[in-house]
């Protein structure tokens, strides 16, 4: 007789609301967008090698499973995201560091061009 024992995914909310893959800092975000780019699970793991091969798969299958849900958390992810980049690059300390790298990057150009 084989007894059948339910596993949980492995899936755990950080202290920034975040939704991690177990006991990594990789979030459920990369995992489903390497899935719905078309990675495998063996080939997530491989660019992850922290994640181990049943995890990635039991995570596929929750997606597959609870596909509205997950969506809506990753639109809400990505909201989230885009506010708080915002809010960075209104900051006046954002937009002088940024200038000081583009024009830095601009004179390694004109360097380069010069050479």
């Amino acid at each position: 007789m084989i007894i059948f024992e339910a596993q949980s995914v492995p899936l755990k909310i950080d202290s920034d609301d975040i939704i991690r893959v177990g006991n990594t800092r990789v979030r459920l975000n990369t995992v489903i967008y390497a899935f719905n780019q078309g990675y495998t699970a063996e080939e997530v793991v491989s660019q992850y090698p922290v994640l181990r091969l049943a995890d990635v798969y039991a995570i596929i299958a929750y997606y597959l499973n609870h596909r509205d849900n997950v969506d809506a958390y990753l639109r809400r992810s990505s909201d989230v995201a885009a506010n708080r980049r915002a809010e960075i690059e209104q900051k006046l300390e954002y937009q002088d560091f940024r200038a000081r790298i583009l024009a830095r990057r601009q004179q390694q150009e004109n360097q380069h061009t010069n050479d």
